[in-house]
């Protein structure tokens, strides 16, 4: 607000003129004391003592020398140091000395010019304290003879007023008067005809009066020495020359020539030139030819330091006759100046979002050249964010003229360029450097719209799974950027507790362990904010996938596992091979190809009497049966799903072989009694073949056969490994068959010699979660062999099935 508020004033100034239109004018006594109060300025300027610190008054003055200070308590306009008027104007008939008073803020000028009025505080100097002057016997009754006058700083009525001579005398008088130009000469006037034999020479003494107040005087002796004869003074073509030299003409060049001619004959009319003493400090930069009059530079000049030069010229004869004229000599400028470049005030940085016309730097400008040569022009180079602006005379403001971006630009370099109007013209540079100081006025930016990330179920706690990334076009504090999570609305509760974000570098945590089969996707919002004031902010999406992991065996749901004994389907004797037994229906929880489901027979009564589908999971007969399969047949069907590693379940179910349905009424104590006598025998007949086999085979290769017997269990692959069924299962995977859950309805009709049933229609069930991953169903041990099948027991020629050589090695 409080810089609103700057800028509101700075507009309301802006709309109101910067100068006073009339200087302040005031009066000082040259010599007067350093602390001497001139006036007071801020009365007169209508200002109050505490506007002028308030508003940061200064005195500026266009030669930089500071005369006077301006006391910021009272307000006071005080010398600054001695005035030496002099010194400071010289023979200027007035002598005033302006400045301006600068108020910054806002930008006010007061035009001040003081004075200087002199005092007589010089009194008159001739230029030598003794002149002799030679002149001719038959010098006529008013003849005049030129005399250097006496020089006085003081100008007005503190300059020289008169001159009289002491004592008086008879023969000479003295003439005062101005010539061209206002330059004053004095002459002595012969009142009365000399003569050398009566009296060879005069003196006396040239006073010099000025008309202070007391009048000062000085003096000089005139010396008269009366010659004889020579009776014509040289004389000049010109009683004044003017000539025209550039500044920057070099060393030795001729400026002009004076010429003076004498009537006389002889020695008499041998002229030689000097300078007259007289304004020593005017020819110091230039030297004369005694003998031709040639005037020479001796060294350069400078327009800025003298505009002119005038010279005295005296001629003086052989015989001691002289002459003096004039010679003005012009300082013709050149363009040797280049513009001057003065910074006022400069503020560095400006805060991006400043107003456009805010004011960055105040500066003057000024060429000591004269005419076209000091007309100067300002230009920015290449600038389209500032202009130019004029203040007042030549100062200029440096001002902004669009919106600030520190994003876009955090650095100007702005070029002034001031040049002035010569041939060729000279130009100067100023170069500001312009720091834009940062707004927050950018809220983070995410370097996605949308993160998506990946975590495995049953994964450890406080698990990294990826990094959110936000970056801010500002600095400082208005770019470090914490994140947090938020609800996507506020009304909302605060997202899922088992998500954490890093607020410092925005890596996303996963706190406890996930479960894909509860939740297989989760969507959080991550606010990223600033640290500016007030703070930006800025949200994303956080997508987090569950990816599921092989923690779920098959759940066989048909036949059931649950009951004590196996179930049991009917076979008729008559069945073809092909023919459709059942049909082992399992599920697995998990998703993708660990829930890729593949049937295998691992064990059964007779193996060569069933196949079991891979990827169905149908059991149907391999062969026809005969009379002389036994009548209850048991299968155990292994479920492998696909997972690394993989995890199973087991089916046991019974098969009944009758010749008429009516056959089922027969109780199941008897079969039972009738597979157990079954498989006595079997086992009875086993042990004696192998017992003959004992007898029969020696010792040493009985060895050799356990050794080899041993090394072929070893080397075996377990049926259970997570490579046993590759073919099985790429068969399935390529033909894109899965395991779909079926229920087959058995209808059984009596009555009939040849009972029959039939398949219904699948019936899809309602399958229950899957709670372990262990495998279902009831292994009756008394039922089924322990034996270890090896992949060759289930190689794909086999269809599934096991050979009949490993079903016998089976102990049932």
């Amino acid at each position: 607000m409080a810089t609103a508020r700057q800028v509101l004033c700075l507009c309301a100034f802006l709309s109101l003129p910067h100068t006073r239109a009339e200087p302040i004018r005031y009066s000082i006594a040259e010599e007067s004391e350093r602390g001497s109060v001139v006036a007071n300025l801020a009365e007169d300027a209508g200002l109050a003592p505490a506007q002028l610190s308030a508003r940061r008054a200064r005195l500026l003055s266009e030669d930089g020398r500071q005369h006077f200070r301006l006391d910021p308590g009272t307000g006071r306009l005080v010398v600054a140091e001695r005035l030496d008027r002099e010194e400071l104007c010289g023979q200027s008939a007035t002598c005033t000395l302006p400045f301006e008073l600068l108020l910054a803020n806002p930008v006010q000028f007061f035009r001040v010019e003081v004075a200087v009025e002199d005092i007589n505080d010089h009194a008159p100097v001739f230029p030598e304290e003794r002149v002799t002057i030679k002149i001719p016997e038959t010098s006529n009754v008013g003849s005049r003879f030129p005399l250097e006058g006496a020089q006085d700083p003081d100008i007005g009525s503190n300059s020289i007023k008169t001159y009289s001579i002491a004592p008086e005398n008879e023969y000479f008088s003295v003439a005062f008067g101005s010539q061209i130009k206002g330059k004053k000469y004095v002459e002595l006037v012969l009142e009365k005809p000399l003569d050398r034999e009566e009296q060879a020479e005069l003196g006396f003494n040239l006073i010099a009066l000025d008309g202070g107040s007391p009048p000062r005087s000085g003096t000089t002796q005139i010396h008269i020495v009366i010659l004889d004869a020579n009776d014509n003074a040289p004389i000049f073509s010109q009683e004044l020359y003017v000539g025209q030299v550039l500044e920057n003409t070099p060393e030795g060049s001729v400026v002009l020539k004076v010429v003076a001619t004498d009537q006389d004959a002889g020695v008499n009319r041998d002229v030689s030139y000097q300078f007259s003493q007289a304004g020593v400090q005017s020819h110091s930069a230039f030297a004369i030819d005694p003998m031709t009059g040639e005037i020479k530079l001796t060294k350069p000049l400078d327009f800025e330091v003298a505009e002119n030069y005038e010279l005295s010229v005296r001629a003086t004869d052989g015989g001691g006759l002289s002459a003096i004229c004039r010679v003005l000599v012009e300082v013709v400028d050149v363009n040797d100046n280049a513009p001057e470049v003065m910074v006022s005030s400069f503020s560095s940085p400006i805060p991006e979002d400043a107003l456009p016309g805010t004011v960055v730097a105040l500066f003057t400008v000024r060429d000591r050249d004269s005419g076209a040569n000091g007309k100067i022009s300002c230009a920015l180079e290449d600038q389209q964010s500032f202009s130019l602006r004029p203040a007042y005379k030549n100062y200029f403001e440096l001002v902004t003229v669009s919106a600030l971006d520190r994003e876009e630009t955090a650095r100007y370099i702005v070029t002034v360029t001031a040049a002035d109007a010569g041939s060729p013209p000279l130009t100067t540079t100023q170069t500001f450097t312009v720091d834009i100081s940062d707004v927050n006025d950018n809220a983070p930016v995410f370097n996605q719209t949308l993160y998506t990330m990946h975590v495995r179920e049953n994964n450890v706690p406080t698990v990294l799974v990826g990094t959110v990334s936000a970056v801010d076009a500002d600095v400082g504090p208005n770019a470090k950027v914490t994140y947090s999570l938020v609800p996507a609305h506020p009304t909302e509760q605060p997202s899922c507790s088992c998500i954490s974000v890093n607020s410092e570098n925005g890596d996303v945590f996963v706190l406890r362990p996930l479960d894909y089969e509860q939740v297989r996707q989760i969507e959080v919002w991550v606010s990223a904010t600033d640290a500016g004031s007030p703070p930006l902010s800025a949200n994303v999406t956080v997508r987090l996938v569950v990816v599921d992991e092989n923690d779920n065996a098959p759940l066989v749901l048909y036949p059931s596992q649950e009951s004590s004994s196996p179930s049991s389907e009917l076979v008729p004797i008559s069945a073809e091979a092909g023919y459709l037994i059942t049909k082992v229906v399992a599920v697995d929880a998990d998703s993708g190809q660990n829930s890729w489901l593949s049937y295998h027979l691992l064990r059964a009564t007779d193996p060569g009497l069933f196949a079991v589908g891979a990827q169905s999971g149908e059991v149907r007969l391999r062969r026809s049966v005969t009379e002389r399969d036994t009548m209850k047949q048991k299968l155990a069907v292994l479920v492998r799903d696909n997972g690394q590693p993989p995890l199973s379940a087991t089916a046991v179910l019974s098969a009944l072989l009758l010749s008429d349905f009516s056959d089922m009424h027969l109780p199941h104590s008897s079969l039972d009694t009738e597979d157990e006598g079954s498989s006595l025998t079997k086992y009875l007949i086993i042990s004696l073949v192998f017992i003959s086999l004992l007898f029969l085979v020696s010792t040493a290769a009985f060895v050799t056969h356990k050794v080899c017997k041993r090394k072929e269990l070893k080397d075996g692959h377990v049926l259970y490994g997570g490579n046993n069924l590759q073919s099985s299962l790429a068969d399935a995977a390529a033909t894109g068959t899965l395991p779909h859950a079926y229920c087959y309805e058995i209808s059984l009709t009596t009555g009939s010699g040849n009972s029959e049933f039939k398949f219904l229609k699948p019936i899809l069930p309602s399958l229950p979660p899957q709670l372990h991953a262990t495998g279902g169903g009831t292994n009756n041990d008394q039922d089924f062999p322990c034996d270890t099948l090896t992949m060759e027991d289930v190689a794909p020629d086999n269809h599934g099935m096991c050979s009949a050589g490993v079903f016998n090695n089976l102990s049932f």
